[in-house]
């Protein structure tokens, strides 16, 4: 297997974006029930983006950098990004997610990957717009899986992917390893393997032999 696509928020990250951002203009609650509602499937996440994306309606891009700023790299996941990479495999991060916040966490720990792909909030007159833009929005990261193994040049059978919430269940049902990361219930049927920590994802890759024990 060649391809390794991560989720973010909640897999790679214990941060949530959207949850720091609402921090800095005090909607976080409502963040956080608009975001545990997609993540079970009770709403539709491109609905629930967008809500959320308007709720941060005037955050200023100083705001916002700083609310990116924090977001971090969940223990584990470093290291497995390093040790991927040295061995070849191509990483992936497929979010629904924010790039700026992304690339803070992977540059904070001097790690990188392959592919980005997520979605933006737009920024006007030095302030969020409350629109949100991006191919993960409408689209879904199956769609996303399928076209980078189009561009590396593998079948989907050699490809692996790890989420957790409702809108990573695309990829995880046509991945050829689907891993669950402490996945919510209505995603723990499509997982072939469930994990709770980035060292079992590790260990599941070397029984895999998609990494190397040496």
């Amino acid at each position: 297997m060649t391809i390794v696509a991560f989720d973010f928020d909640g897999t790679l990250s214990d941060s949530e974006m959207t949850v720091l951002l609402g921090d800095r203009c005090g909607v976080a609650d409502e963040m956080a029930a608009i975001t545990e509602r997609a993540m079970n499937d009770e709403i539709g996440y491109a609905e629930s983006l967008r809500e959320r994306a308007a709720l941060l309606e005037g955050l200023s891009e100083a705001e916002a950098r700083a609310a990116f700023d924090e977001v971090e790299l969940r223990e584990g996941s470093a290291g497995l990004i390093r040790a991927l990479n040295d061995a070849g495999v191509t990483t992936a991060i497929l979010t629904g997610g924010f790039k700026r916040g992304v690339a803070a966490a992977l540059e904070k720990e001097d790690v990188g990957v392959d592919y980005i792909v997520s979605n933006s909030l737009p920024i006007e007159d030095g302030a969020l717009t409350g629109d949100v833009e991006g191919p993960l929005i409408e689209g879904t990261k199956d769609t996303a899986l399928e076209s980078l193994a189009g561009d590396v040049g593998v079948s989907m059978s050699e490809t692996v992917a790890v989420g957790d919430g409702a809108n990573d269940l695309p990829m995880l049902e046509v991945a050829g390893l689907p891993i669950g990361f402490d996945p919510k219930p209505a995603v723990e049927p499509a997982c072939e393997v469930v994990v709770t920590s980035m060292a079992e994802v590790r260990d599941t890759l070397l029984a895999e032999g998609v990494l190397d024990r040496t």
